[in-house]
């Protein structure tokens, strides 16, 4: 569930409508694509959670496997990562209790933040709570939409019979092109990441590495049922190009199967999304910090933990850069969230690359010496690797030579570039110290 509320927000129920838009209803193959090399990083996770019981964060197999400079890049752009999406989904849920509330929408953000930072301040059990109830209503709401829309869809309710046809007869499946659908991978990469926050949870659970093993490939299938199921009803209820870029594609697929009350029912799931999200974006951020704090790549004081075990301090300051967003969002709306949401725009895939490599890498070493195999080991090594890093290196060209998100991709690579460059001078610092400390 943890997992599920990382990967299910904003994104699916509402940045989905201008993937439909640009691609059409091969928007499912998009994300078919995007799942699968998801799945294959998952898988790669998996095994070296089982060969590495004693490494349990997503961001210290880069680390095992390729040294102290993976583990401090791949953290720092995790976490800057998910520090954007903290004040994205706090600005989306604001815009959303603004309809409903008549207050500033900074302050509802605000508010919404001091709400997460004292759920995550109690422990790690009170944010699995929340997050079990939040990610429950989710998942109820997109099973019950895929029961509805597939009972219209075969014609069992629909007054005219099936409406698959309308897969084809707005211009074909692929009205853009088989280029449209490669790129609309691009586009959903952003949506359909967030289930390695299991390997971040997990060390607060009892047996971290079976727990990591045993959901990252089943996770992820799930995922991809919620996400191809609930895009390919809408397709086939909705024509492809009545979906308007910015409103809810399932709200339109609702009202069009004459379900009134759909507008009211999909602000509240919305809702609840953007807070699930919310909640495990911030979760994810105060641990990361914890763990880069461990390993001396942020300030020692961040490993401080209170009597529920809990990482103050990192709590605090993910509590404050979040505020910082809204602020600003509120401050210059269009320019700071577009901003936001250009600047997460590659990050996850290349911290998956690293982590793809990674895997290899430990892999080989483990061949190499004789080591015995992990109970669960990545399909077809080394070709499935090697595909699943190629497949993200596609996803990095294509948006290079995309003009809608080539700035996404520079403004992404810049970050990467300033994790390298803060790497450099963090060690060239420790460097002396280190030889002053021989002697």
């Amino acid at each position: 569930m943890i997992s599920i509320g990382g990967i299910i927000g904003a994104g699916l129920f509402v940045g989905s409508s201008a993937s439909i838009a640009a691609v059409g209803p091969a928007i499912v193959v998009s994300y078919l694509i995007t799942g699968t090399l998801v799945l294959l990083v998952m898988r790669m996770l998996g095994e070296m959670a089982m060969s590495l019981p004693t490494v349990h964060s997503f961001t210290d197999f880069p680390r095992a496997g390729l040294g102290h400079w993976a583990g401090f890049v791949t953290g720092w752009l995790y976490w800057y990562f998910w520090m954007i999406v903290v004040p994205v989904e706090a600005i989306a849920g604001a815009n959303i209790l603004h309809a409903w509330i008549p207050l500033p929408a900074g302050l509802l953000g605000c508010i919404l933040m001091a709400a997460m930072t004292a759920v995550n301040l109690m422990s790690a059990r009170s944010y699995g709570e929340f997050e079990f109830w939040f990610s429950s209503i989710k998942v109820t709401a997109i099973i019950a939409f895929i029961a509805i829309g597939a009972a219209y869809a075969f014609g069992w309710t629909a007054p005219h019979g099936p409406t698959f046809a309308n897969l084809t007869s707005h211009g074909g499946f692929a009205p853009h092109g088989a280029v449209a659908v490669l790129a609309g991978a691009v586009t959903v990469y952003f949506q359909l990441t967030g289930a390695e926050i299991i390997t971040v949870a997990a060390v607060e659970s009892a047996e971290p590495a079976r727990a990591v093993a045993q959901l990252t490939s089943s996770i992820i299938v799930r995922i991809l049922t919620f996400y191809v199921g609930s895009i390919f009803f809408i397709v086939s209820i909705v024509p492809w190009d009545s979906i308007v870029v910015g409103e809810s594609p399932f709200t339109s697929a609702l009202l069009h199967m004459h379900f009134a009350w759909a507008g009211a029912a999909m602000d509240v799931i919305i809702l609840t999304a953007v807070l699930s999200c919310l909640n495990s974006a911030f979760y994810v951020c105060s641990r990361v910090l914890f763990v880069l704090a461990e390993h001396g790549d942020a300030p020692k004081a961040l490993i401080q933990l209170n009597r529920r075990r809990v990482p103050v301090r990192s709590v605090a300051l993910c509590a404050l850069a979040g505020v910082v967003g809204i602020l600003a969002a509120v401050a210059a709306p269009e320019r700071v969230f577009a901003f936001l949401v250009d600047a997460a725009g590659a990050l996850m895939v290349v911290n998956y690359m690293i982590v793809a490599i990674a895997q290899v890498r430990l892999r080989r070493e483990r061949e190499r010496t004789g080591a015995p195999e992990p109970s669960l080991t990545m399909w077809l090594f080394p070709w499935a690797s090697y595909a699943a890093i190629a497949g993200m290196a596609a996803v990095l060209i294509a948006m290079a030579f995309t003009p809608s998100l080539a700035h996404e991709l520079h403004v992404s690579l810049i970050a990467v570039a300033v994790a390298f460059l803060a790497y450099l001078i963090l060690r060239s610092r420790r460097s002396p110290a280190a030889a002053m400390e021989h002697r």
